[in-house]
């Protein structure tokens, strides 16, 4: 049970207890007055039917929110259900797409000559051949450079500074 239903009957029980232990005064006729009349009846007992009356309205209300919020929550997973297999399909169509693509493109690379092939893979070879040279080249600048900017820094550092700041 939620905090607040558990409230409400707790609250409920102690009425009722406190109905039961005063049901002498509950049920003691007075004189009420409606606006234009006056009638003489119990008044414990009226404000007890007036308080019964209202709880069941609540009752009837939180049944209706809650009957309203599970039907909300049922459309929202079958609306979810639908989404996801259109989804599902989408993605199925897109990986048949892509496998009749790969077909083709291998269909043509052996539709080439064997010769056109050996000569596109050698060109490819030497090309990252000629990469990897010129990324050796650029790994080295950087590190020189880096080892230069640390040795000016360890200058600076231990007060062996050769080269001072420029003027400004």
């Amino acid at each position: 049970m939620r905090g607040r239903n558990v409230f409400l009957l707790v609250l409920i029980v102690a009425m009722a207890v406190f109905a039961w232990r005063n049901w002498a005064v509950f049920s003691e006729e007075k004189t009420l007055s409606l606006f234009f009349t006056q009638i003489t009846a119990p008044f414990g007992i009226v404000m007890l039917t007036i308080m019964a009356v209202l709880v069941a309205i609540y009752f009837m209300y939180t049944v209706g929110l809650e009957t309203a919020a599970l039907l909300e929550v049922k459309r929202y997973a079958r609306e979810l259900l639908a989404a996801r297999k259109l989804a599902d399909e989408a993605e199925a169509s897109r990986f048949s797409e892509l496998k009749k693509w790969l077909e083709g493109e291998l269909a043509g690379l052996k539709a080439q000559s064997p010769t056109g092939l050996e000569a596109r893979l050698q060109a490819i070879a030497e090309r990252i051949d000629r990469l990897e040279d010129e990324l050796r080249e650029d790994i080295e600048k950087a590190g020189n450079t880096l080892a230069a900017y640390i040795g000016e820094l360890e200058d600076q550092i231990t007060g062996q500074d050769r080269h001072p700041p420029p003027p400004r």
